[in-house]
């Protein structure tokens, strides 16, 4: 895989040229927002010692707090004159941290497909499996200008990890095993990452009978399950623990598209889109959401909508399946 070179060199001259750094994510974070961005923040600082660089967002995740926490809020003042580098997040309605805006310039780093450029520098690569990856590569491209860490390693490789579905999507390449192992070189603990990451808690274990009972198809196979405020308030479940109910569904023999609608507490319908083959990119988009082509999000503002939702994922699915062989 060619990596872009020249965008590489542009967001490191960025970075040289300033003193002040502050590092944005998306909002509802996963591992890839915040192993990218703490796994920069500390090879940056490692890197530049004479810069102030910080991390900042206006939310978190209780499933990756074992990572730690991020810095404490900044002043307008600081942001003013400082290079804001925004990672993972491919609209600029998803950065967690509003005040992105009062940075004096702006460096988006991101695989997703690109729906809009909001920095003044862009580096994206759609076909990487993790932004965190990119990072890595980052790293390997400039390693006699930039520094890292079994800390910086241990934050990257989860982002890796997770994102890929260890290992196992489609955008997962030769590449992206080498770049995992250099992290694994700087002697970090894998072991402890993954039974973080796939321990579950029992209230998950809980949801996952539930859900396993409750899987519903559309005509053509696609599985879907809603989880309304009334099941999370009974198995007691956080936002975050709701979501993860999409991955019940990831093995499925003939249902190449499944879906889970999660109920916002505003009365919003939050959609997670995924799939084998097909891509679902595209039904996100036109609900508002993006993503990748096998994995996107979006977020629907009624029953009604998450219906037509539904029967666009159908369509889809009848189709590719009326036009291709090789299926499962």
């Amino acid at each position: 895989m060619n990596s872009n070179v020249s965008a590489m060199q542009a967001v490191l001259a960025k970075i040289e040229e300033y003193d002040k750094i502050v590092i944005f994510r998306h909002r509802l974070p996963d591992g890839d927002a915040i192993g990218s961005t703490k796994g920069l923040r500390e090879i940056l600082r490692l890197s530049f010692p004479e810069k102030e660089i910080y991390l900042n967002n206006c939310d978190s995740s209780d499933y990756l707090e074992f990572l730690g926490d991020e810095d404490e809020p900044l002043s307008d003042e600081f942001y003013a004159n400082a290079l804001g580098i925004v990672l993972d997040t491919a609209t600029a309605k998803r950065i967690s941290n509003p005040r992105y805006e009062l940075c004096k310039e702006v460096v988006k780093i991101d695989h997703h497909i690109p729906i809009e450029s909001y920095g003044a520098t862009d580096w994206v690569e759609e076909e990487r499996s993790s932004t965190c990856e990119m990072i890595v590569q980052f790293y390997a491209a400039f390693r006699d200008r930039l520094k890292i860490n079994r800390e910086a390693a241990t934050y990257l490789y989860t982002g890796m990890v997770t994102d890929s579905g260890r290992f196992r999507y489609r955008e997962v390449s030769g590449d992206t095993l080498r770049l995992a192992a250099i992290l694994l070189d700087q002697g970090i603990d894998a072991d402890r990452i993954y039974a973080h990451l796939y321990m579950k808690d029992f209230a998950s274990l809980k949801l996952q009978a539930w859900a396993l009972s409750n899987i519903k198809f559309t005509e053509n196979g696609v599985a879907y399950l809603h989880i309304t405020k009334t099941i999370q308030e009974k198995f007691d479940l956080t936002f975050e623990t709701a979501s993860t109910a999409i991955s019940f569904m990831d093995a499925i023999k003939d249902s190449l598209i499944w879906l889970a609608f999660i109920d916002n507490a505003d009365g919003s319908i939050r959609v997670r889109l995924r799939s084998r083959f097909v891509t679902v990119s595209e039904i996100a988009e036109a609900y508002g959401g993006g993503g990748h082509a096998c994995a996107a999000g979006a977020t629907v503002g009624s029953p009604k909508e998450m219906r037509q939702l539904l029967a666009d994922a159908d369509k889809r699915l009848g189709d590719y399946k009326a036009n291709n062989e090789g299926w499962l």
